[in-house]
């Protein structure tokens, strides 16, 4: 239990937001409107770690948003060798982002922690997800109510683990470091980076993978009532 918190900053995709649930369906969707003959099972397993390749360029600076849209479906279909020329893959980039909002599955424990939080503190999201697709995740999702302030990349100019990024989020919350807490599933981007200027962290390890950082680990949501 922690009496000094007085702000709690959650990450969106892959913290609250069940991003590997909905992107599937949005596949099975988007593939099915466009007669792409792709076994969901084939595709996945490669598209998913290229993603978060592509994401970790892009906190980077190395890719463009435009980039990472095109790139991670080319190098997918390539992998798996699919043929599939660059405009469907360019309309198909497209598609994905207007259906993947159409999605709204949250993690277990979402609804119950946000209810129990919210009584005791501020809430915010920083996301170093786009603004027009954040935005429409949460209303579709019936969360954006919970949230004071929302901080995302494009707004700022730069993206976790950038200071910049959480000094802006901090600024706009009118909250003190020392007084708040970065909850998130990367521990490069949301703990690591909000533990460089001070903010107190939990990594939402929903994968069970990471029992060995020295940071306050969770594998349920749920457990944030342990912590605050």
């Amino acid at each position: 239990m922690s009496n000094k918190i007085k702000h709690v900053f959650f990450d969106l995709d892959h913290t609250l937001w069940d991003f590997d649930k909905n992107s599937g369906l949005t596949f099975e969707k988007i593939f099915s409107l466009n007669n792409i003959n792709v076994k969901l099972d084939n595709f996945l397993p490669v598209y998913e770690p290229i993603n978060l390749n592509y994401w970790k360029l892009y906190r980077e600076e190395k890719v463009t948003k435009s980039a990472l849209r095109y790139g991670r479906l080319k190098e997918a279909f390539d992998e798996i060798e699919i043929r599939v020329d660059d405009d469907m893959i360019h309309h198909l980039s497209e598609t994905y982002i207007e259906y993947l909002t159409t999605f709204n599955h949250l993690f277990e424990g979402t609804f119950e922690i946000l209810e129990y939080l919210q009584d005791k503190y501020q809430l915010h999201i920083i996301t170093n997800g786009f603004e027009e697709a954040q935005e429409r995740k949460m209303k579709s999702a019936n969360i954006r109510s919970y949230f004071k302030t929302i901080t995302n990349s494009e707004m700022v100019g730069v993206k976790k683990p950038n200071p910049k990024i959480f000094n802006f989020a901090l600024d706009i919350a009118n909250a003190d470091p020392k007084e708040s807490i970065m909850i998130g599933d990367s521990i490069e981007a949301d703990i690591e980076g909000a533990d460089k200027i001070g903010m107190d962290t939990i990594h939402f390890d929903y994968k069970d993978l990471h029992n060995n950082h020295g940071f306050k680990r969770i594998t349920h949501l749920k457990a944030i009532e342990n912590h605050l």
